[in-house]
């Protein structure tokens, strides 16, 4: 009886150690495997976050692509003649598309817009690029990011787009304001009229009162919709107060102040940090001494 206890014995240890041992090794695999999966993941996030810089570096690094942008964008020199500038920008523009065509994309010479800014008031320029056999000459104004820019950076086409959509967007939730409450209306207001007079609205510092006076009347005929007023005969100044709405160059200075502070002590971006540098006094100041 003895000899026989004693080989179960072992025969129930080894299997209680080979399942010890299967099971450990299921919890490495398990762990390989999940550490594996978030690695992926974070080189996937990774990938995605710094693609778009990777992609402006090796547009930047191309062999023509780093001399016009720096003719252009740095503070060197300017171009001589606009036939110089043509040839870098048409130069600059076949590297784009060489690097687009590499990596599935397309450039499209019908929907590629040419903008000239002069740096000081000059007449016309005559400043044409080309782009696979296409001439584009400069034009008013062109759309980016939703913004429409013009050539005197007024953003007046700008503020006109704006407004035309604003004032549609409200004509429509008017007619639909019967058969919703108070607080339904702001939220919809605010989400599709007020979003639209906050973007981008940085790009609007600086201008005169009246050049944004319409994106004023704006959100005076949001205000009054809200709480159900006519639109031309009531004060505004009430309902904003009610509703917590800066008025729109109130908007326009507290997103630049925003930006700002961002860019000395909050998460902005790297460019915009490079442009920020602290003051430094001429002169040794009282309260910056230490005792």
């Amino acid at each position: 009886m003895t000899s026989t206890a004693e080989p179960q014995s072992r025969m129930t240890s080894t299997a209680e150690q080979q399942d010890q041992a299967t099971s450990t090794a299921e919890q490495q695999l398990r762990a390989t495997s999940t550490a594996e999966h978030s690695h992926r993941a974070t080189s996937t996030d990774e990938r995605r976050l710094r693609g778009d810089d990777v992609r402006l570096a090796e547009v930047w690094n191309s062999p023509r692509g780093g001399r016009a942008g720096a003719g252009c964008c740095r503070d060197s020199p300017p171009l001589a003649t606009d036939t110089m500038a043509s040839a870098q920008i048409s130069a600059c523009l076949v590297d784009i598309s060489s690097w687009m065509t590499a990596h599935q994309l397309k450039l499209n010479p019908s929907k590629t817009e040419l903008l000239v800014i002069p740096g000081d008031p000059s007449p016309a320029q005559d400043l044409v690029i080309s782009l696979n056999n296409s001439m584009i000459s400069p034009s008013a104004t062109a759309r980016n990011l939703g913004v429409t820019m013009d050539n005197q950076l007024s953003f007046s086409s700008h503020v006109t787009n704006v407004t035309h959509s604003c004032w549609f967007l409200l004509y429509n939730i008017r007619r639909i304001q019967p058969f919703l409450s108070t607080q339904a209306t702001q939220v919809l207001v605010q989400s599709l009229v007020i979003s639209r007079l906050d973007y981008c609205n940085s790009l609007l510092a600086g201008l005169l009162l009246n050049a944004i006076r319409p994106l004023q009347m704006i959100q005076n005929a949001a205000a009054r919709l809200v709480f159900n007023l006519v639109f031309k005969f009531s004060h505004t100044t009430p309902l904003l107060r009610s509703l917590h709405w800066l008025p729109v160059a109130a908007r326009i200075r507290f997103k630049t102040l925003m930006l700002a502070y961002k860019a000395k002590n909050g998460p902005a971006p790297s460019y915009l940090k490079a442009l920020v540098t602290p003051r430094t006094a001429p002169r040794s100041l009282r309260s910056t001494s230490t005792a």
